[in-house]
């Protein structure tokens, strides 16, 4: 497939939300549901604050579908991207709420403020970019991290050799590393990073 299309499932879903598909809502929302909860939890949380997010995020999609672009990467990603935008702004505007109500030093206050909405967007982004990983790095790093088991062990489990245990730990760790963006903005909709 070339780079530039988009997965099949991605293009149908997006074209069936823009015709105004209530059960392609529906079925987004089965699929990605519990992505958008835990992410927005995630960033928040607060339990009732990923609610809101989660109907805010899946509200957007329906009234927005062609803020969508298939082109520009997956549709998983976009929506982990909304969810991941709409928490950050939520976290930001209650933080803020909460400084304007009592904050003694509020120059420190919103250092502390964006310390906070960095801190919880990598922790975010690490989560989704474990989430997504092909399951044998993603089991790789689980047996390795999760488990404190050594290369070797992992390999035995897996089947596989101590080399290739040790490039999937590799490449795991290197896509985790991503998750740490200095920038302190969370990524566009559509955008890969």
């Amino acid at each position: 497939m070339a780079k530039d299309a988009p997965p099949r499932w991605d293009r149908k879903m997006q074209q069936r939300l823009a015709r105004g598909e209530a059960a392609a809502l529906g079925e987004l929302y089965d699929r990605f549901a519990a992505l958008v909860h835990q992410l927005a939890h995630r960033v928040l949380g607060d339990e009732a604050g990923a609610d809101r997010i989660t109907r805010e995020v899946f509200a957007h999609v329906w009234e927005h579908p062609g803020s969508y672009d298939p082109k520009q990467g997956p549709l998983r990603t976009w929506v982990a991207a909304l969810t991941h935008r709409f928490a950050v702004e939520r976290l930001r505007h209650t933080e803020t709420a909460a400084l304007a109500h009592g904050a003694a030093d509020a120059a420190a206050s919103t250092a502390e403020l964006e310390r906070k909405v960095r801190h919880a967007s990598a922790t975010a982004r690490a989560d989704y970019i474990v989430a997504s990983m092909p399951p044998p790095l993603r089991t790789a790093l689980e047996q390795t991290y999760f488990q404190r088991r050594n290369y070797h062990a992992t390999a035995a489990d897996l089947g596989v050799t101590a080399d290739e245990a040790r490039r999937r730990l590799r490449l795991g760790l290197q896509l985790l590393a991503t998750a740490h963006d200095t920038s302190g903005t969370p990524p566009e909709p559509g955008s890969v990073r």
